[in-house]
Order: structure tokens, then sequence, then C-alpha cells
């Protein structure tokens, strides 16, 4: 046994020495001490750093028409959404997706006021982009909320983050069933926003877009875009290229996993 396991570490940096320690002598396994790590993590990991950026935000318009809004709920498959009034700077409130169900045997026979989007409104919980990830979690216990809204110094919205983005540090990615895309290719989120599998092949991409992004030298888009990037992107990178927007959705230090596309505008 080692000097370190003589007395209380006084560090952090003494703590995760134990830790190893005691992963190699097999009294916890290594995905148990990745998880120690990222609960550490999150004591120094700012909200900024893990929310979801202003741009990816999939958000409903408060007046948008219910036959849209039920369309962009289902293809984009998330359970919450922000509602917002004239811009994205005015988040009224947060949508349940579950909300909508009561009315699902009755909307296609709804008239034009019948439904207020604003009834069913969920009252939206805003934190600073400074707000320590720990603290978040905290919070989101103690208020059972799942989502925030993310706003910046000057009281715009800078993003959202929700509890699977603070998850996430502590286990590694989770995919659930509305992570489609890590499955299919391309997968539509509104009028504008697509979900591409990195693995989606170039020449499939050229047919669903009716493009033609070269295919000579990659065979996936993701390798063309890493290619274009010049290192391993990470989460929130943005690149122009050939008429479209590629934001990096996820990514780690070995793969590009999913990326959000939009055409440029123009």
């Amino acid at each position: 046994m080692t000097q370190s396991f003589t007395h209380a570490p006084a560090t952090r940096e003494e703590l995760m020495e134990v830790l190893i320690e005691a992963r190699d002598a097999e009294l916890m396994d290594a995905d148990a001490l990745t998880m120690f790590q990222g609960v550490l993590q999150t004591a120094d990991t700012q909200v900024g750093d893990i929310m979801v950026p202003r741009s990816q935000m999939v958000v409903i318009e408060a007046d948008l028409p219910m036959e849209t809004l039920l369309r962009l709920v289902v293809e984009s498959g998330h359970s919450r959404y922000p509602v917002i009034g004239d811009s994205r700077d005015e988040v009224i409130g947060v949508l349940l997706a579950k909300d909508l169900l009561q009315y699902a045997a009755i909307i296609p026979d709804l008239g034009p006021g019948e439904l207020s989007l604003r009834d069913i409104l969920r009252p939206a919980v805003f934190v600073p982009e400074s707000k320590r990830v720990n603290v978040l979690l905290k919070d989101f216990k103690r208020g059972r909320n799942h989502m925030a809204i993310v706003a910046d110094e000057y009281g715009g919205v800078a993003g959202l983050v929700t509890i699977e983005d603070v998850l996430e540090q502590i286990v590694g990615e989770i995919d659930d069933e509305h992570d489609e895309a890590e499955g299919a290719t391309i997968l539509r989120q509104d009028e504008r926003r697509f979900l591409v599998n990195a693995l989606t092949p170039i020449e499939d991409f050229n047919e669903y877009f009716e493009c033609r992004l070269p295919d000579d030298d990659f065979d996936t888009i993701g390798g063309l875009v890493v290619h274009h990037f010049g290192h391993m992107p990470r989460r929130g990178e943005t690149l122009q290229l050939a008429g479209f927007n590629f934001n990096v959705q996820r990514a780690d230090s070995r793969r590009l996993h999913l990326l959000q596309v939009m055409r440029s505008a123009g």
C-alpha cells in the first residue's frame, strides 16, 4: 500500500492520486474513476462552457400556428422548448411536449384561438453564464427543473442548458431515444436546420441537399468537415463551406459525431 493511503488527502490533486490508486488496486473500475473526475470538475466548470449556444436553440414562437408547432415538436424530438416573443432574447416560458398530449385527440378540430399556447407554458428559469455547474445541478434538483435559459452579461439570451448537459459532464455522453441522428443520417429539425450524422456518405448528403460537395478524397461528411477545420473541432465550432453552415453538435478527441447544417444566407 502506498503512502497516500496513510493520511487524508489535503488537495484535489492528492484526492485524485488516492482514487487512481484505488482503481489500480481494483477497488473501483475505470468508469467509476471517470465519474469521480467528472464530479470534481463540475466545481470548476461554468454553465457557459456546456450550454447549447443561442444559435443552436430550437425555439417556438408564441404565435406559431398549431399545425406548424406540432410538426416542429415531432420533427425535432425534444421534450422542452423555449417559447419566444418578438426575438430570441424574449423568452416568455417553456413548453413541455407532454403538455400538448391532453389536446392530441382534439387538435385537428380546434378552431382559431381555442388553444392558447401561453396558457400551458411553464415558467422559464434563467441562470448566468458564470454559474458553476455543480451549483446548477443542486438548483435543478431543488427546483425540479430540467432546463434553464442562460443569460449573458447584458441580459440577453446566450443559450440554454439542460440537466442532461450537466450529467454528461459526470457520466459522459447520454444517448436517448431522441438522438435519432446518431443512428439515422439526416434529421430535419425545422424549416432551416438539419442534424446530420458525421458518418453520412457525402454522396447521400449531396443527394439530399441537391448539391455537389467533393467526394474524391473523403467518403463521409464528417471527414470532409474535419479536413476543412484543419483540426478536430469541439462542440459549438462553426464552419462555412460550399454554401452551408456546419455547426459541431457532438465530437470527442477522436471523432466528429453530429453536425447541425444550415444553408448559408444568400
